[in-house]
């Protein structure tokens, strides 16, 4: 089974940047969706970024500040994050496919 593994979050400061990062192995990567979730306490998980073969798409919180990429012979996902608030402070997960990464945790504060 595919296991997406995340790496990158961290503790900054409201404006800083940061970039996650998520891999995986033994599938088809290229051929395949993947989107980056996000989940602050008592709150839904919700889709921060999704990218696929037809496109890509942001919410609207993110729209600007945030950027996916993806590296398909590396099979990497990235999530390129500017202009951090506190507000963006959660726990986020990669998805591939169907697949979930464990998290990795972002913390916007000063």
């Amino acid at each position: 089974q595919v296991q997406p593994v995340e790496s990158g979050g961290g503790l900054v400061q409201p404006g800083e940047s940061l970039r996650l990062s998520c891999a995986a192995s033994g599938i088809i990567f290229s051929m395949m969706a993947v989107a980056w979730y996000r989940q602050a306490p008592g709150k839904q998980r919700e889709v921060v970024a999704s990218t696929w073969v037809g496109g890509t798409t942001y919410a609207e919180s993110v729209k600007g500040r945030f950027l996916i990429s993806r590296d398909n012979a590396k099979n990497l996902v990235y999530l390129q994050m500017e202009g951090l608030k506190p507000e963006d402070t959660a726990v986020y997960y990669c998805k591939i496919g169907n697949n979930w990464g464990q998290g990795t945790q972002v913390t916007v504060s000063s």
